[in-house]
């Protein structure tokens, strides 16, 4: 399935303790996607606490699929075409 920037997607994350299933962004476009087999998401969270300075938090969260608030964190990855995103809304970018 073609991905574009603002999908909401699950995706398995590798974190500190391992790897979890967990949201993310897209933020790769098809320009992007022409040339390269891999997506490029962003890790987004429920812990709205504590933000830091390049933590943004979602405005339109529920219209994306999303059940409660997220925050978009500045953990961007890049991950390989067998990578097993699903896709679960769109944000408004």
């Amino acid at each position: 399935m073609p991905f574009a920037p603002g999908d909401i997607v699950t995706v398995d994350f590798p974190g500190v303790t391992g790897i979890k299933r967990r949201p993310a962004v897209v933020l790769s476009s098809a320009t992007y996607h022409a040339t390269r087999p891999d997506r490029i998401v962003g890790l987004i969270t429920t812990r709205t606490s504590g933000l830091g300075v390049t933590d943004y938090e979602l405005q339109d969260w529920s219209v994306a699929g999303l059940r409660v608030a997220f925050v978009f964190r500045s953990f961007i990855v890049t991950l390989p075409p067998a990578a097993n995103l699903v896709y679960v809304g769109h944000l408004r970018l």
